[in-house]
């Protein structure tokens, strides 16, 4: 078997790799009859070299390989037919802007397996870069508080070299007493209570958090059924609510009335409520004045989430009255951070991570049969033709 690291080639570029060196000689070690090859990149995050001096061959060519695996979607002029790619498609949504990368995945006979739809057979997802995002994205709301307040002047990300410097700079700062709501109960909600944790930031249930003042920073996680209710009272839990999501209405505005920063790092599932609309923001009660939207799904659940924020200008201001965006520190402003590629600014770490995962939960399964499953489930084309687990997107295919 030959397995192929390829480049990554979209814009903006992404640092990024499914495998760093190190762990790339951990997989060599645990199946020592793959061959494995690197498509030499002067964007990675770990330079050519790296790869060399650990002995992997480094290629401008790797249509001898018989899987790629890339992190970000592959430009249609560079997929190689006939061949398994891993990457992340961005189609399993039906994405408008990617449908003509899937028309040409099954135009060019490629067997496609979307890292998102690699899951235990719970449908539970093993891999990804949640964790790293939740981790940036709450930074950098901190970032934008100490801006925006003139209270610390944290260095971005990108710009420190790995999460220990992130911490370290974390350190050096005194957050003032504030109520912090973080959504959530994955990977992403836990890589924000990391930061949340590294800040000392005591964590306090639901009821202190809703009927008690402090005189220091606090923070609550929330989960569904916390920000939900059903309309029609009953008390259920919270499989009742992703199975019947339409039976809900949102209860968010309790926290909303008591919150100061708001951290999303929930999974936002189709016909779920939205946590609050534009009139809810022009409430009087409604307290909210800054916003990380690590989910980051527009026109959506977060009503003040109007568009992506990019890595190179992560903030902008929401002005309730207006609906419009303005300046991030105008008065009156909700300031909203929702980068929509957090993982980017911390290529190196993200990149080990993912690597750990990949080789625990994929790698085995082309050596056993796929014994588990992960592969079947995660095979979104084959032979020219969707897979029946995505059938539902042959008439995303064949729209022009």
């Amino acid at each position: 078997m030959k397995i192929g690291i390829i480049k990554e080639r979209k814009t903006p570029p992404d640092r990024r790799v499914v495998f760093s060196p190190q762990k790339l000689s951990l997989l060599k070690k645990q199946f020592p009859n793959c061959e494995l090859f690197v498509e030499s990149s002067n964007i990675r995050i770990f330079p050519d070299e790296e790869y060399e001096k650990l002995g992997f061959q480094i290629s401008e060519d790797l249509s001898n390989c018989d899987i790629l695996l890339g992190v970000k979607e592959v430009p249609i002029d560079s997929l190689i037919p006939h061949k398994k790619y891993f990457f992340f498609s961005h189609t399993i949504k039906k994405q408008p802007y990617n449908r003509s990368l899937l028309q040409a995945v099954l135009e060019k006979n490629i067997e496609l397996y979307d890292h998102e739809v690699i899951v235990d057979e719970n449908n539970s997802r093993l891999i990804g870069f949640g964790r790293y995002a939740g981790i940036v994205g709450a930074y950098n709301g901190f970032r934008a508080l100490g801006l925006r307040d003139k209270l610390f002047n944290l260095p971005k990300v990108e710009s420190l070299p790995d999460y220990e410097a992130v911490v370290e700079n974390l350190q050096q700062i005194k957050i003032p007493s504030i109520k912090i709501a973080l959504s959530g109960s994955g990977k992403v909600a836990y890589g924000a209570k990391e930061i949340l944790d590294h800040l000392h930031i005591k964590k306090v249930n639901i009821h202190d958090y809703l009927t008690k003042s402090f005189e220091e920073p606090v923070y609550a996680m929330i989960d569904v059924l916390d920000y939900n209710k059903r309309k029609d009272g009953k008390q259920l839990d919270k499989h009742d609510f992703y199975n019947f999501p339409e039976a809900y209405e949102s209860d968010f505005m309790r926290f909303a009335k008591v919150t100061d920063y708001f951290i999303a790092g929930h999974f936002y599932g189709d016909s779920a409520p939205y946590f609050f609309t534009k009139e809810d923001v022009k409430k009087k009660e409604f307290k909210i004045n800054l916003i990380a939207d690590v989910s980051c799904d527009i026109d959506g659940p977060i009503a003040s989430t109007l568009r992506p924020s990019t890595i190179a200008d992560p903030f902008y201001g929401y002005d309730p009255q207006t609906e419009s965006e303005v300046e991030f520190d105008a008065e009156n402003a909700i300031t909203v951070m929702a980068v929509d590629n957090l993982p980017c600014e911390l290529p190196k770490d993200a990149s080990e991570g993912f690597g750990d995962m990949f080789l625990k939960h994929v790698i085995p399964a082309f050596f056993n049969d796929d014994e588990n499953g992960i592969l079947n489930r995660a095979r979104m084309t084959f032979k020219g033709e969707l897979t029946s687990r995505y059938s539902y997107l042959k008439d995303f295919v064949n729209e022009k």
